[in-house]
């Protein structure tokens, strides 16, 4: 019993192994690239990839490359730093949510992408909204607009050197979008309309930590609805603004 418990400590040793290869500077990584980080023979790291694939704690990218899979976001999001966000967000996002009966979402940036940290569905939801601990394109999405827009030179300058199309109507010219991010910045909200997929579009708005508008932006929050809905999403967006408002000191004085 106590040797197979040895097994077991060391399986689970150099999965960990495997995944703590990973980090803000190799977000993507080949076979070889993850057998030379972690130190451990490439067929092992062939074997323990495979399982972590079948599981959803790595994701197998069309170029062969392996990023990390949503199943450990999901759990990533357990993590203090965004419990406690979504708990201070969620009754501003129902109160958003009464108002428009659509999709609301709030976003962090994650990477070149942007992590939704929570979301409200209803009736109305489009089969593209993502769930909570899904990673979306930055380019492509309301919300992950908003945090380029408001983000640092570096993070545009990566995203804007990879755009991938998802749409007909997905911006893959980096000047034209360099562009909408100075608009986005200006008027202090973004809005997509079937950018990441068809029959649905998005406005957003930036959330605020210390030190207000004045600081750091933290978060997006959005809605998400049909793009046939006669009514035009933009008539959500003096709500968005006045409880990204609120919601915003309520972060600042949680600490955020």
């Amino acid at each position: 019993m106590a040797d197979q418990h040895a097994t077991n400590r060391s399986v689970t040793a150099r999965a960990l192994a495997v995944l703590e290869t990973f980090d803000m500077k190799h977000r993507r990584q080949s076979l070889a690239a993850i057998a030379r980080r972690s130190n451990l023979p490439l067929t092992t790291v062939h074997r323990l990839v495979h399982e972590l694939e079948k599981n959803d704690a790595l994701a197998r990218g069309s170029d062969g490359d392996y990023e990390i899979g949503s199943k450990m976001w999901r759990i990533g999001l357990l993590a203090s730093v965004h419990a406690d966000l979504r708990e201070v967000a969620l009754p501003y996002m129902e109160d958003v949510y009464e108002l428009s009966n659509d999709a609301v979402q709030i976003a962090v940036v994650d990477g070149l992408r942007c992590l939704v940290v929570e979301r409200i569905a209803g009736s109305r939801t489009m089969s593209v909204m993502s769930k909570p601990g899904s990673r979306l394109p930055l380019h492509a999405t309301g919300v992950g607009k908003v945090l380029m827009a408001f983000g640092p030179p570096e993070l545009q300058d990566a995203v804007l050197n990879s755009l991938d199309r998802y749409t007909d109507t997905t911006i893959t010219d980096a000047t034209k979008l360099r562009s909408q991010l100075l608009t986005i910045k200006a008027h202090g909200f973004a809005k997509t309309n079937e950018e990441l997929a068809a029959g649905a579009t998005s406005i957003a708005v930036p959330l605020w930590g210390k030190g207000g508008k004045g600081g750091k932006v933290i978060a997006a929050l959005g809605i998400v609805a049909p793009s046939d809905d006669v009514r035009d999403i933009s008539r959500m967006l003096p709500v968005l603004q006045v409880t990204a408002s609120a919601l915003s000191k309520k972060l600042a004085e949680s600490g955020y």
